[in-house]
This record gives C-alpha cells, structure tokens and sequence, in this order.
C-alpha cells in the first residue's frame, strides 16, 4: 500500500476503508479532490432501490446517470435511498459519503463499462474531500461479482443553453408541446397558465419604476395587504437586524430598520412568493427553497456591501435578484408536474451534477431559462431577468453583469459551506476581480450571514406560511 504524503492536518481515509482495500490486497493512493481531476476518472457511487432490494450503481462524473434507461436496462424503477437509510448504512461505518466499492455493501453493484478504459480511478474514501486513486485492474478485481452495461449518458452530448438567450422563448414552448398535454395556444403565456399577478405585486412593481415614489407610497400598499404587512414588520423585528426597540408600524419597519430601496424589493419578494405554491416533491439531500433563497439573499446582501462603492449596483434589486434566483424551480414544478418528480428522482441520483444538466437531458430546458422568461413577461427590471438567465455563468461580462454574478458567487460560496444542492463549484479568480471582491472579503461574507443561521431560518419560516 501507497500514501501519498499529506499534510498531517490533512483528513485522510476512514480506518475502516484502509483496513478493506488491505484485506483485499488493493494498493491506493490518497489524494485530495480538486476543481482539476478529469471527471472520467472519478468514480461516483449511488445506492438505489425498489421492492425486490437495494443496487449498487457505479458510473463516472462525467456522464449523467438515466433512470429511465437503467430502467430499461434491469426492467426495475429503481430511485434513490433514503436519506435515513443511507445515513444509518455509512453511520455503521464511521463513513459521511458512499465509497464505491462494493464489497462495503451486501447489495449487488452495477458498473458503467466505460470506467475501465482509465488507467486510473479516483474512488471516494468515504471522507469528504479525500479520493483513493486506484489502478483499474486493481478496481477490475473488486467487480468480478458485479455487473458491466453501458447506460450513462455522456456530459458532452447534453448542452444547456448558457449563453443563447434569444432561443429561450422557442425551446420552452418545444419543451411545452412535447412534455404536457396543455393545449398550445398562439401566446406561451396562455399555453403556461400563469397564474396572474396578485393586485398588490402589480401596485410595487409601478412604484420601483416611480422616480418619485414615497415612503408613504410604499406604506401604503404594503398595508393594504395585512399578511403582507405583518410579514414586512416581523421581519424589520426579527433579531437578525438588531433594531432598537419595538416595530410598531410598516412604517417603523421602513424609516428604522430596512429602508425603503429594501422593503419595496422584500414587499415584491414576498408577494411574487405567493404566485406560486411550492411543489410537494422535492429531491432529498437538498436544502428547502425558501431557506436556500433566504440564505442567498442575505450573502448577497453582505457581497453587495462589501464591493468598492463606485461598482456596488442598487442593494435591493440584488437582494431580490437573491431572493428569486431559483423562482424557475417552482415554475418548473408548476408546468411539468409529471416531469418535475423524475427530474428530482434524477437529482437525487446525479449529486456531481448542477441541476441545468439534468433539466436540460429531460425536458430540453432549464429552470434558469424559464424563470428569467417568467420576469420578463411580469415586466420585473431587466437586471433581474439576467440575474436568473445568467446566474450559472461565471464569466458572464455582459449588460447588468454585476447581477447574476453576485448571485453565482453566493450561491457556490453557500455551497462550499454544505448548503444548496449539487457539486461544490470553483470560485474563478476573474469573477471576484469583477465584482471587486477578494477572496477573503468574500468568505469573511458568507460566515458572517451563516453565524445568524438559526435567525435566517425563522425568516425563511415567514415565506412558507405566507
């Protein structure tokens, strides 16, 4: 057996994964996961079931894992595991994440046939961070009870659409025609349903563009919808802002603690929350909506504060820009409901993937693409709309760019920290340096906004009871 040499602070493999790959004579090396490794070469493992028993499914990150071919390959349904289960399994073990080696479970194990052409596989240990880098013959050895198919879904033949906007209109209504049984009408809008504005989203969207818009203004129509204003002066009460004294008022919440750029973009944030009800199903190991967007919110709040005065663009738009950036994700819901379950059935099972990979394989389209649509058509501000479209692009340079570059830092800042769902995303120097941000000063961010955590949450708790 070979170890690398790592530092001593360095985790390194589970005692219990070292002491197997002993007993089964395979050598390893240990090396740390890095934005670099080819994709090919790691090994992700997941553990699925159905009524006749649990599956090992072995295949590389650089392919998508299909369900409904691994369905027609076994002729079973299978899914993911619980989270309790899997948590209970790798808890035996002193494991946080599922090594893909199969002598570690008793269930049979299915391999995608294409790992082996690598001379090289780079296998979880079990600890986050830390891979085993094994020969494949060595791997070949530990597969000899397990099953060889082909039924992974390359990564370089599934294209989301990035960065071509002006096809967006067009591949929603393709993904509409072929996906639902909704009734095609001349306008997408008709065909969608969508539901309409609420009265009181329509009256704030007229003040943001109001040049001489008051604080008596906005008061005004925040208190014409008594949920609405008790949730905007809950929240100006809420210790995560630290006001002095008791908020009596929407007014108090507004000239005291939130200011009106914030409290006009909330006020939207809240109601648009209201147009869409979230989905029933949602893919396991992810954190809840709201939360996520709670949570991406307040980071781009700090981020926005943080910037050289001279680049910071409008605090409340970014905040909202935080507060919506993943709107597309209940519109996806609200459209395709049949689709939307697999897609969360395939999330579950594809954790090394973002999610565009995914919705782009099954229905040609992604949530960025229908939500920033969705903005548009409701007449919402432009950098809103590219704040949504782009938010997944880190080298996005164009109009508004400082939108949806604020909020994909936020959210691969959260995600290095274990909130949100899928793969933990580099940070590229170039995309700080636009925003005028260091790296530290970015971080420093992100841990300030998670010390409130228990205070964020009883904030996001306000939007799922709304």
């Amino acid at each position: 057996m070979t170890e690398a040499a790592l530092a001593p602070e360095t985790p390194h493999a589970p005692s219990v994964i070292r002491l197997l790959l002993g007993k089964l004579g395979i050598d390893y090396e240990e090396v740390l996961d890095h934005h670099g490794l080819n994709a090919a070469r790691k090994v992700q493992a997941v553990l699925l079931d159905d009524a006749v028993g649990a599956l090992m499914v072995l295949f590389p990150q650089s392919q998508l894992l299909d369900l409904n071919r691994l369905a027609e390959l076994t002729g079973r349904r299978l899914t993911a595991v619980s989270t309790e289960r899997l948590e209970k399994m790798l808890g035996k073990h002193s494991l946080s994440l599922l090594p893909g080696l199969p002598a570690l479970t008793s269930s049979p194990c299915l391999y995608e046939e294409s790992l082996l052409r690598e001379p090289k596989l780079l296998i979880n240990s079990g600890e986050p961070n830390v891979l085993l880098e094994i020969s494949s013959d060595d791997f070949k050895s530990m597969l000899t009870k397990a099953s060889a198919a082909n039924f992974g879904e390359a990564l370089t033949s599934i294209r989301p659409n990035l960065d071509r906007p002006d096809d967006d209109r067009e591949e929603i209504t393709q993904a509409v025609q072929a996906f639902t049984a909704r009734r095609i009408q001349q306008r997408l809008e008709a065909t969608i349903e969508i539901p309409p504005l609420a009265e009181t989203a329509q009256k704030i969207i007229k003040l943001r563009v109001d040049p001489n818009a008051t604080i008596d203004d906005i008061t005004g129509v925040v208190e014409t919808d008594p949920a609405l204003a008790a949730q905007v002066v809950s929240w100006a009460a809420s210790p995560y802002y630290a006001s002095p004294g008791k908020i009596r008022s929407v007014e108090d919440a507004i000239v005291r603690v939130l200011g009106f750029d914030l409290v006009i973009n909330l006020a939207l944030g809240l109601a648009l929350g209201k147009t869409l009800s979230l989905p029933k199903d949602h893919p396991q190991h992810t954190t809840p909506y709201w939360q996520q967007s709670i949570y991406t919110a307040a980071v781009i709040e700090g981020l926005t504060r943080a910037m050289p005065r001279a680049q910071r663009p409008e605090a409340g738009l970014t905040y909202l820009a935080g507060l919506l950036h993943n709107f597309g994700y209940l519109l996806l819901a609200h459209v395709f409901p049949p689709h939307f379950s697999l897609i969360c059935r395939h999330l579950e099972v594809n954790p090394h993937l973002c999610h565009s990979y995914v919705e782009q394989h099954l229905l040609g389209i992604s949530r960025e693409q229908i939500g920033s649509w969705l903005m548009r058509y409701w007449d919402m501000p432009d950098e809103l709309a590219t704040a949504l479209r782009f938010q997944h692009d880190p080298s996005y340079d164009d109009a508004y760019s400082e939108y949806p570059n604020l909020v994909c830092l936020a959210v691969r800042l959260l995600r290095s920290r274990g909130i949100g769902s899928g793969p933990d995303e580099d940070i590229p120097d170039a995309l700080l340096e636009r925003l005028g941000l260091t790296r530290d000063k970015a971080n420093d961010v992100v841990s300030k906004v998670l010390e409130a955590e228990v205070l964020l949450r009883e904030l996001a708790s306000q939007f799922t009871q709304a």
